[in-house]
Order: structure tokens, then C-alpha cells, then sequence
């Protein structure tokens, strides 16, 4: 018998429809969108139709759309092709102490070229500080890179407001919207969002396809250079079947969003009741009203939450004190929002999806219980 799945922050599964949708571009459809005959013109046309799928979703303009290979490539390309369009000055970029590895990562390689970076606090429900944020900004910063939520605990920022900061400075705005995109609703044109990141797999796509957000009138510098794909921005051959399955995936999303958010949320705070119903010692993190539907992270005490995940095989979630290396280590978020250590070590992320059910998050909930009284004893 398969685990039951609360990961859905990690990936979720490819929806029928969205196989549906790709099927015939594995084999019938099978052109190159750049060549000017029958199959090339038909594969040009599914891809357009994908960018206004996913323009749709975020309330942006087709061509206002660049397919990536995912969050990571798109986030790359917003702090990179910013930074490296400044690079005469090498000027001065704000980001928070609890962004995804691929924002963290990219501005350390930025500070190794002689770019400065601000890493902004934030307060212990994990939102920004706006305060700090507005008395870092320097004449020379250009850009600032902050999540619309996180991944980790799930907590919305306040992006309108950061926006608002920025535009009134002149300096552009990046956000992370990875773990945002598909399940809450998002609109760049009222937000004043200059460049937003898209992953697919987040929200029902394949792995491995996504898209950046660009303003119009956004200038980033390219990172690869080649034939000219996707308005000069990104060369290569367009991956025509993962980006039929990224548009069909908005399109479900932007069409569902309501019931599946209110599926989800319904879920989360099931398995929230149950856990608190075990009167388990434990602490939630994040802000719970400014949440994602679908997220909940716990900080269980004096337990190790990667024995809890060895000794639980019903159930598939993440460890959400363990950084990428799977070393035995509490995350930079947890200790930006000041979990204390004895809690931290024990903390796990459960994330719902579209395909939860009330009688899987029961046997979660007993099982999540159950292993973690064994190991208190």
C-alpha cells in the first residue's frame, strides 16, 4: 500500500488532464516550433495558446511570458539578468534572511562578483519587516527579491506593500511565487510586480517547465545565447510538451482555484484539530491566517523529526527542520522566525493537495501521533 501523500509543497502529481493535454504532442504533434510548415506551425500555436494560459492565471499579457525550465532557471534569470544589466555600477540588492536555496545561492554568487546584498529580517510569524526592508534601500540598490509565500511554513507576504515600496524608489521587484502560483490568487498588473517566478510542478504540471513574469519595459541581461527563442530572451528548441501541460495546468488552476483552495484548507485544519485533539507539545509556524490553504508546519518538542519520518512509512512528508543536504541541521527559516531548538529538531511540513481525502488525514494524523509517543517514552 502506497503512503498517503502530504508533500504537495515538495511537487505534486501530473493531473489527468494535464496528460491528456500533452499526449499528442509526444507523438503527433511533434514540429519544432521555430520551422515555418505544417508541424512546426502547429506546435508554434500550442505553445502561444500555453502563454496565454499562464498569462491568464497571473493576470499578465502573453508576451509578458518567458518558459523556463522551472523556478529555479526563472529566478536565476530575474536576479542574474537584473544584476548583470547593472554590472558597470555592481549595485546593491534586498532580499530576506528566508528565501527559497535558489534566491539565497544566486545572491552569494553575486556577492563573490562585488555585488552588496541586504538579507532582511522577519518577525516570528515570517513575514518581512517592512520597516527594515524601506531603511535598506540605498541609491544604488536595484532590485528587490522577496517570496510571495513560503515554502517551509507557508506564510504570505505582504507583496502589494513591498511592491509599493519598491515602485516608489525606483527600484524593480522580483518575487518567488513557485509555492503562490495556482493556489491563491495572484494579479501583477494590481500588485505593480515587475518579475514573478512560475514552477510548474507545483501546481499539477510536469517537472522540469516554468516561466518568468516579465514587465513590459523590463530590461534583464540574457544568460544564454543561441537562436533567439522566446523573444531573444531564452534560446533553445521550446520543450513544447511540458509547456502544453504548464498551460493546461494554469488553465485548470485559474478555472478551480476556489473549490480547491477551500478543498485544501478544509484539510489542513482536519489534520491540525486531530493533532491538537493528541495534546502533543508542539508549536505551528507561520502566520495562520496569512497561510497558504494547503500548509502546516509543526515543531513537535523534544523529538527528531527525522526519526519521526524514518519510523513512518504511511505517511510521505518533509522534514521541515533538515536543510537540502539532509544533514541533521534546523533550517535558516526556522531560526529567522526564532523556533527555539527544542522545538525546532522536531519539526515537520504537511502539505494538503487537490487529491487529499478526510480518511487519509485521519490515518496521517494517528500515525503522525502514535510515532511520535513512541519516541517521546
Amino acid at each position: 500500500m502506497k503512503p498517503i501523500y502530504l508533500d504537495y509543497n515538495a511537487t505534486t502529481p501530473i493531473a489527468s488532464e494535464v496528460v491528456e493535454a500533452m499526449q499528442p504532442y509526444l507523438d503527433e504533434h511533434f514540429g519544432n516550433p521555430s520551422s515555418s510548415h505544417y508541424y512546426g506551425k502547429k506546435a508554434q500555436k500550442a505553445v502561444e495558446n500555453s502563454r496565454k494560459q499562464v498569462a491568464d492565471l497571473i493576470k499578465a499579457k502573453p508576451n509578458e511570458i518567458v518558459f523556463t525550465s522551472g523556478g529555479t532557471e526563472s529566478n536565476n534569470y530575474a536576479i542574474l539578468g537584473t544584476a548583470y544589466s547593472h554590472s558597470q555600477e555592481k549595485g546593491h540588492i534586498i532580499t530576506s534572511q528566508i528565501e527559497h536555496p535558489a534566491v539565497i545561492n544566486v545572491c552569494k554568487k553575486l556577492e563573490g562578483l562585488g555585488y552588496e546584498i541586504s538579507y532582511v529580517p522577519v518577525d516570528k510569524f515570517g513575514k518581512v519587516k517592512l520597516g527594515t526592508l524601506r531603511d535598506s534601500i540605498r541609491k544604488d540598490t536595484i532590485l528587490i527579491s522577496i517570496m510571495y509565500a513560503n515554502n517551509e511554513i507557508g506564510t504570505i507576504q505582504p507583496v502589494d506593500s513591498i511592491a509599493k515600496i519598491a515602485r516608489e524608489n525606483d527600484i524593480i521587484f522580483h518575487t518567488d511565487a513557485a509555492q503562490a502560483v495556482g493556489k491563491i490568487p495572484i494579479d501583477v498588473r494590481k500588485s505593480k510586480i515587475d518579475l514573478l517566478s512560475i514552477a510548474g510542478h507545483k501546481f499539477y504540471a510536469p517537472k522540469g517547465v516554468g516561466a518568468l513574469y516579465v514587465k513590459k519595459g523590463i530590461e534583464l541581461e540574457n544568460l544564454m545565447f543561441g537562436a533567439g527563442q522566446e523573444q531573444g530572451r531564452r534560446p533553445g528548441t521550446e520543450n513544447v510538451v511540458e509547456i502544453v501541460g504548464l498551460g493546461r495546468a494554469a488553465q485548470l488552476a485559474r478555472t478551480n482555484m476556489g473549490s480547491a483552495s477551500k478543498h485544501m484548507t478544509k484539510m489542513r485544519d482536519k489534520l491540525y484539530e486531530l493533532i491538537t485533539e493528541s495534546e502533543l507539545e508542539f508549536i505551528r509556524n507561520g502566520d495562520p491566517k496569512q497561510c497558504l490553504p494547503n500548509t502546516l508546519s509543526l515543531s513537535f518538542a523534544d523529538v527528531n523529526s527525522i526519526d519521526v519520518m524514518r519510523q513512518c512509512d504511511k505517511v510521505a512528508f518533509s522534514t521541515g527542520s533538515a536543510c537540502h543536504s539532509a544533514k541533521d541541521k534546523i533550517s535558516g527559516v526556522l531560526q529567522s522566525i526564532g523556533v527555539p531548538d527544542r522545538y525546532a529538531a522536531g519539526t515537520v511540513r504537511l502539505s494538503t493537495g487537490k487529491y487529499t481525502k478526510t480518511k487519509d488525514i485521519k490515518t496521517a494524523a494517528q500515525e503522525i501521533i502514535e510515532i511520535i509517543r513512541q519516541l517521546k517514552r
